[in-house]
């Protein structure tokens, strides 16, 4: 601990708080086992060898790794089909082109969980931007939530017109104050919907949310489901790209939006990264029960200091994301300047807020992780607004997140 400069009171609050979660770290336990089963199994069904390790280059032809690495994400969701590519920047751009690849001029965007992540408002139009779908002539409309809940009545009043293309649903809360959304919720959502639409496409941003739960969205209806490599499913190992799994048609169309129309996912050099891939989603479900334990920490030891945290540490979860409310803007930074401190990358650097593309406000990140952006890692970042709340997420081992916790409450108290 001195290494950390943590002292014996903060070592104290974070040893009680962790003897107090115990509970909620045997049912990450059993959650940890049941996904890294349902891993396996893909590896296993598929004949995952060595032969699939090896790399495309040019236009990406013939790569039976790239191929059977569909195959395994595919299995793990339930669905028809997978498009897992390194050639997707982000999250956002996998969003970004799926939504291209399933809308045309004209038709109707509906978001039933509010407005989407800040990254998307250029994407969709809220904010103008001459390449947005609303430039080509797509139309968005929103349903907000009520008490971090569904508005199923107006739902099923909306989509019962028969004039709605997609419906998104954000299964993460993003930079919002609202609660993630729980699977039972998406699922009598996606109920709510079928009862009077069987043809609008549901598509879930199911970033953060990847082996917080048995199931996916993908279980319980959904049509297609879009996700970062660099959060959760990557496991910390995989440098970067998105995936997007869902209907056989839908991925298709998203292929050719990605690629170009006739090639689709015929084409797309690997460059390496299919080991990465690969070795990054076996270890996945290890590593996001370390996240959710470190979220659970976290929480804890946050509430127990006297902070409004979301979720609680007994609640249950649908994501990594774990809220912290200073009301004080000198308390977030210090705090996300402390996670900084305790990271095993640029430890030596200190985050202040600054301007970032595509948010409104200034932003603090604190991220020292071996992958750019990733939010796999202990990672905490900030909009630099009223009540101040801070977005804590990830941690590649429990034990570094219990003493990236530590140098974060160490800086935050002191004097």
């Amino acid at each position: 601990m001195e290494h950390l400069y943590v002292s014996k009171e903060v070592t104290d609050i974070v040893n009680l708080a962790e003897a107090e979660v115990r509970s909620e770290f045997d049912k990450i336990n059993k959650l940890c086992e049941t996904n890294t089963m349902k891993v396996l199994e893909a590896f296993q069904t598929n004949q995952v060898s060595e032969v699939h390790f090896n790399e495309t280059t040019g236009y990406g032809y013939d790569d039976v790794g790239r191929e059977t690495i569909e195959k395994i994400f595919s299995q793990i969701f339930g669905t028809e089909d997978a498009l897992v590519r390194g050639q997707f920047i982000s999250a956002s751009h996998a969003l970004n082109v799926t939504l291209f690849g399933l809308l045309r001029p004209g038709d109707t965007l509906l978001s039933i969980s509010g407005k989407p992540y800040d990254t998307m408002d250029e994407v969709i139009g809220i904010r103008e931007n001459p390449s947005s779908l609303k430039s080509f002539g797509v139309k968005y409309e929103q349903i907000d939530l009520i008490d971090n809940d569904f508005d199923y009545n107006a739902i099923q009043e909306r989509v019962a017109r028969n004039d709605v293309k997609v419906i998104e649903i954000q299964r993460s809360r993003g930079y919002s104050l609202r609660k993630s959304i729980t699977l039972d919720k998406i699922e009598k959502a996606i109920r709510t919907i079928r009862k009077v639409n069987e043809s609008a496409i549901i598509m879930i941003d199911n970033c953060y949310g990847e082996f917080t739960n048995e199931q996916e969205p993908s279980n319980l209806g959904a049509d297609i489901l879009v996700g970062s490599l660099i959060k959760n499913l990557g496991g910390g190992i995989a440098p970067n790209g998105a995936y997007v799994v869902g209907r056989k048609d839908l991925i298709q169309l998203v292929a050719e939006r990605l690629t170009l129309p006739g090639e689709g996912r015929d084409v797309g050099p690997t460059l390496g990264m299919n080991k990465k891939i690969l070795q990054g989603l076996f270890l996945a479900p290890s590593v996001v029960a370390s996240s959710l334990k470190t979220a659970i920490l976290t929480s804890k030891v946050m509430q127990n200091l006297g902070f409004n945290v979301d979720p609680n540490w007994d609640e249950q979860r649908s994501d990594i994301v774990q809220t912290i409310q200073f009301d004080d803007r000198e308390k977030l930074i210090k705090y996300c300047q402390g996670i900084q401190m305790g990271s095993p990358i640029d430890s030596n650097s200190i985050p202040i807020p600054g301007d970032m593309p595509g948010y409104t406000d200034q932003v603090i990140m604190a991220a020292g992780a071996f992958t750019q952006g990733s939010s796999i890692e202990l990672s905490c970042d900030a909009p630099l607004r009223p009540p101040y709340v801070a977005y804590q997420q990830g941690g590649l081992t429990y034990e570094y997140g219990k003493l990236g916790v530590m140098k974060a409450v160490e800086n935050l108290l002191k004097k």
